[in-house]
């Protein structure tokens, strides 16, 4: 036995919801600097078109973290870490925590399996109201891992509820759900390939009997998990990205982000930072299904000594 034992009566959506953005944050705690190196990675070189190769500073994933850590000290590898905390409570719970009830609710009546599409419906419906409403906390936590360690009195932002403020005045209320079309995108893509990949496989280790539902039957799922959504959403990724660091007026739409990216880097720039992205979604995605599985199984355990 590996971890604590399935409880005998299924998760309710609450304690699922809970435990989605509990594991999400541990996640995030753990994944973080990857996610810095991935974002820092994704806008290098946009400002000079053509792209020199005296501009190009950060090369590699562990290059980008040390040359972050040598020039801006390791604070910097955590900068928007509130922010993508806040993200994760809200992101998380929906997308994650009511994947398996939307699910429900789009499976037929009187059905004994739940087909493809309609948990790749269900993943892109959690994985749009999850943008919708958590997209500001996404805006703050790439503008905050996107800027470099400045002196106090030259920093864009104080803090983190500076940052919303600031942005709601200069750009609006619209700046705060900044990229929120291709972030949908993205998410409508990433929720799939994470959680209905890891959904079929998971199933199908369980009903072939090749595992146990236990820890490692989790790890080998969420791996898998995270190396599809890796390969299907990098290039909407790298367009969010970018047009979120975006100040207002670079950029008319997301779609004028994407044709200057392909002018600059080509179609390989719709890949760049795909090795911090899959060691950061592979890793991020080990953690938080395995934290996801045993948070739910902890509260169901813990529940009657609540009552």
């Amino acid at each position: 036995m590996v971890g604590l034992k399935p409880p005998e009566v299924p998760p309710t959506a609450a304690v699922k919801f809970v435990s989605a953005g509990m594991a999400g944050c541990i996640a995030d705690l753990c994944t973080f600097p990857l996610d810095t190196a991935k974002v820092r990675l994704q806008i290098q070189g946009e400002v000079r078109i053509p792209r020199t190769v005296s501009s190009v500073e950060y090369r590699g994933v562990f290059g980008t973290l040390s040359t972050m850590v040598r020039t801006e000290g390791a604070r910097s590898l955590y900068n928007g870490l509130a922010a993508g905390l806040q993200r994760q409570m809200s992101f998380a719970s929906i997308r994650i925590g009511l994947y398996d009830s939307v699910k429900q609710l789009y499976t037929p009546k009187g059905a004994e399996n739940t087909g493809m599409a309609t948990r790749l419906l269900a993943g892109c419906t959690t994985g749009a109201v999850a943008v919708a409403c958590a997209q500001p906390t996404d805006v703050v936590k790439v503008r905050f891992q996107a800027s470099r360690a400045l002196s106090d009195s030259a920093r864009r932002y104080s803090g983190t509820v500076d940052a919303y403020r600031t942005i709601a005045r200069e750009e609006g209320i619209r700046g705060l759900w900044r990229g929120t079309m291709p972030n949908i995108a993205r998410n409508a893509i990433i929720n799939c390939g994470e959680l209905v990949t890891y959904d079929l496989l998971k199933d199908a280790l369980l009903r072939t009997q090749l595992m146990e539902d236990n820890v490692p039957c989790h790890f080998v799922a969420a791996f898998g998990a995270g190396f599809c959504a890796t390969v299907v959403a990098s290039p909407v990724d790298v367009v969010k990205t970018r047009y979120m660091n975006a100040s207002p007026g670079r950029y008319r739409s997301a779609l004028s982000c994407l044709l200057a990216l392909l002018t600059q880097d080509g179609a390989a720039g719709l890949y760049k930072g795909f090795v911090p992205s899959f060691l950061r979604l592979g890793s991020w995605n080990v953690v938080m299904f395995v934290s996801y599985e045993q948070l739910q199984r902890a509260l169901m355990l813990a529940r009657p000594a609540l009552a």
